[in-house]
């Protein structure tokens, strides 16, 4: 499959089956996070691997996207390594590399914004410096979930794109 097939396949999955996804799977998904271009390579990326029951079962009461996901990623950045503004850009890069690969291990996944950041950070009592970003649920679509109706619906080039 060739990047452009890949990036026009790939749709967010809103419902997932209870299949696990394996350690490969998720390692090369890690991996692609790890490597991803950040500002002066700086790298303040700091992603929490969520999925024990109970670290789902909070993920739950924070937001109300998780789609049944029992693998949920929440993409954070470290404002001691990076300031705020580059360092959302750096997490939200490193997100976008991790669904691409979980697209291409055949793994289903949803860039959720639909969170309260502040409830996050109490609930898993993390550091002062770590700035959630994303939450990033993973799995594999449950029977029958499709793309969003317009998944397909792009604005025409001249309405996105101005040649200067």
């Amino acid at each position: 499959m060739t990047f452009m097939e890949l990036a026009k396949s790939r749709y967010s999955v809103r419902g997932f089956s209870d299949a696990p996804v394996e350690e490969e799977k998720l390692a090369a998904i890690l991996e692609a996070g790890r490597i991803a271009p950040t500002a002066c390579n700086n790298q303040p990326q700091h992603i929490y691997v969520a999925k024990s029951a109970d670290a789902i079962a909070k993920l739950r009461t924070i937001s109300p996207c998780t789609y049944n996901s029992n693998l949920i990623l929440i993409v954070c950045y470290d404002t001691a390594v990076q300031a705020a503004h580059f360092g959302e850009q750096d997490a939200s890069i490193v997100c976008t590399h991790m669904m691409l690969e979980a697209w291409e291990q055949g793994v289903g996944s949803c860039w959720v914004g639909m969170f309260n950041a502040e409830e996050l950070v109490k609930a898993f009592d993390l550091p002062e410096n770590i700035r959630p970003i994303a939450l990033l649920p993973l799995g594999y679509a449950a029977e029958g979930v499709q793309p969003a109706p317009l998944h397909t619906a792009y604005r025409d080039y001249a309405a996105t794109i101005t040649e200067l």
